[in-house]
């Protein structure tokens, strides 16, 4: 049967006629008439069972000033509320609505891996971390993972989604909805430590995402933690049990959510997630949208990297974070870059519109680039092909991305009105193959600009300092992987040899105008944009620091400077960017006004921003050279 929930449909009229409990019974979810109420899945049994388990509850319970009896009815209660179990009635169910609900894209699956991972599903725990770009993804990778003879995961899902009837239907099929923000609840805390521990013991497979939640300009945001510490620390006590992290890059042609999130990062408000939510998003999915491309990247031994990490003096304090780095570097590694992005890319880097013989002139250094580096074109696709090309401006058109104008002699494409930011997303998914490549064009310019030292140097010199500048919005592999990757990128964009050491700055700027493509621009300008807005309010700030208040400021100011000119566009007036160059600031001691000489750090923070950002301008110059 077809779940189509549309009132006049035969599921529709059901779901007006149905009761609750019938609706629950029908799935599986609830026990018929007359059958014995479900237990708890054989964990949450496990957990409870266990003295150990008693005897922490009464420790925190202690620590917190709580009656102990009361909390160990709390944890039983935290633990019954996050439990999840596989149950092959409701999970049959629960897969038709899923496929339903993913109805707008083809699936398409890196196979070879597969194979890989089924191989290690008989030896250990897997633990399937993911990128996070839409609803959908929770939905992918157990389907995708179970319908491969791998053990099928326990996904963790936000609280949030725990609405009915659906949060029931879910959790009998093995997702596990945790809450957020539980620094104030140890007793929870403790529950899904313990939850955890006892999931892995049994050889469970586990997923989650590594963001936490969506990004909300396309790129990879952030890591978070908790998750991942708690695996470690159950790793880490008991000598029987390992699991090999397996990054997942799951990445869309197109979405249908993407104006929405484009939308919440300039700050509009969340749309709350419960049943009417869930109607209007499947009811967008009937809308097909193209593919969706599912990735492995290379897996990590949890066991053996923290041991590795835990072992090095400098990195023991930071193991659980320098693991989540590394995993988001592999899953970046793993991400294709879509036909999408770089359409959008190409357009987004002109102001004015494209005929399909420039799209293809402006893609063509692009498609090389992307090829020479080794970086895989999703769905195997040959983004010189101009049909290739057609096909993907003709689906935007579609989507209401771009606008075609065909009243002349050819047709042209361009960014349709207020859909900059969906584009700019689009393009996002994509720059983490483009980051090393900006690096080397900027570093480039800093020697250009040393008047005669040692080019090489100074041009590896300011790779790493703007590695330094960019480590919370992308992730970079080793500092001496890092400096071989921008040692080929030097090379290639005609930088001096170590045994040459200065070049005739008139010769290496032609090299820089003159190397294809240029994307410092592109890339890098929109963050460096919302970093120099921050600076700014911060070099300007004569009042103790209140997020709120201070975020709010560089909005308005943000709006200002996109109106004169002094940003590029409005992509940079953003709370997601803004935020990570807090992050940025907060980590260079930068937000405490009782730091030494904090006035002077703050101003020259701003004129490093300010600085590295008129030489993305300076690429933009010849770019615009270069096609004129």
């Amino acid at each position: 049967m077809n779940p189509d929930p549309r009132p006049h449909s035969p599921v529709g009229r059901a779901l007006n006629r149905a009761r609750p409990k019938q609706l629950l019974q029908a799935a599986g979810i609830l026990p018929g008439d007359g059958e014995p109420l479900p237990t708890d899945p054989r964990e949450v049994v496990q957990v409870l069972d266990d003295p150990l388990f008693a005897d922490k509850v009464t420790e925190v319970a202690s620590s917190i000033g709580q009656d102990p009896a009361a909390a160990r009815v709390e944890a039983a209660a935290n633990l019954r509320e996050m439990s999840a179990i596989h149950t092959e009635r409701t999970g049959a169910a629960f897969r038709k609505f899923l496929h339903w609900m993913g109805r707008a894209h083809d699936v398409y699956i890196d196979e070879d891996s597969v194979a890989r991972l089924r191989a290690l599903d008989s030896q250990h725990s897997l633990l399937f971390v993911f990128s996070h770009r839409s609803y959908l993804d929770g939905m992918l990778v157990p389907e995708v993972v179970g319908s491969r003879r791998i053990t099928t995961p326990y996904l963790f899902g936000g609280a949030n989604l725990n609405f009915f009837p659906a949060g029931q239907l879910a959790s009998r099929s093995g997702i596990i909805f945790i809450r957020r923000n539980t620094g104030e609840i140890p007793i929870y805390r403790l529950a899904l430590r313990s939850y955890i521990s006892r999931l892995l013991a049994n050889r469970a497979n586990l997923a989650w995402s590594i963001e936490g939640g969506r990004t909300r300009t396309g790129k990879l945001r952030p890591p978070t933690y908790g998750i991942l510490r708690y695996v470690a620390d159950a790793v880490d006590q008991r000598e029987d049990t390992d699991a090999l992290i397996v990054p997942v890059s799951i990445v869309y042609d197109q979405l249908h959510e993407v104006a929405m999130m484009t939308k919440e990062a300039r700050g509009g408000a969340k749309n709350p997630e419960n049943l009417r939510w869930m109607y209007k998003f499947a009811r967008e999915q009937k809308n097909r949208l193209g593919r969706a491309y599912v990735d492995f990247g290379e897996p990590i031994s949890l066991r053996k990297r923290m041991g590795e990490l835990e072992a090095d003096e400098a990195s023991a304090p930071y193991a659980i974070e320098r693991l989540a780095l590394e995993t988001c570097h592999r899953i970046n590694r793993a991400t294709p870059v879509t036909a999408t992005a770089v359409v959008s890319m190409a357009i987004l880097g002109e102001d004015r519109a494209l005929s399909l013989t420039q799209v293809e002139e402006t893609v063509a250094p692009l498609a090389g680039y992307l090829q020479e580096r080794g970086w895989r074109v999703a769905g195997g696709f040959n983004l010189t092909d101009r049909a290739t090309l057609r096909r993907t401006l003709e689906e935007l058109v579609t989507s209401g991305v771009l606008t075609a104008f065909d009243g002349g002699t050819e047709t042209v494409w361009s960014i349709a009105p207020d859909r900059h930011l969906v584009a700019a997303f689009y393009r996002n998914t994509a720059i983490h193959a483009l980051v090393d490549r900006a690096i080397g064009e900027l570093a480039l310019l800093a020697a250009l600009e040393s008047d005669g030292d040692d080019t090489a140097a100074v041009a590896e010199a300011e790779a790493l300092r703007l590695r330094e500048l960019l480590k919370f919005d992308f992730f970079f592999s080793g500092r001496h992987e890092f400096g071989s990757d921008i040692d080929a990128e030097l090379a290639g964009l005609g930088s001096a040899d170590r045994s040459r050491g200065t070049r005739d700055t008139d010769e290496l700027r032609g090299h820089i105008a003159a190397a294809r493509p240029h994307v410092a621009h592109l890339v890098l300008r929109p963050y460096l944009d919302a970093y120099h807005v921050v600076a700014d309010r911060l070099a300007a700030l004569d009042l103790p620091y209140d997020e709120k208040v201070f975020l709010d400021d560089c909005v308005q100011v943000g709006k200002q400077w996109m109106l004169q000119g002094r940003i590029a566009n409005d992509e940079s007036v953003s709370l997601e960017l803004f935020k990570t160059a807090l992050r940025l600031a907060d980590h260079r001691g930068l937000l405490d006004s009782t730091s030494p000489e904090i006035e002077q750090r703050r101003k020259d923070f701003a004129d490093e921003v300010a600085v590295t950002t008129a030489r993305t301008e300076t690429i933009a110059a010849f770019h615009r050279a270069s096609r004129s």
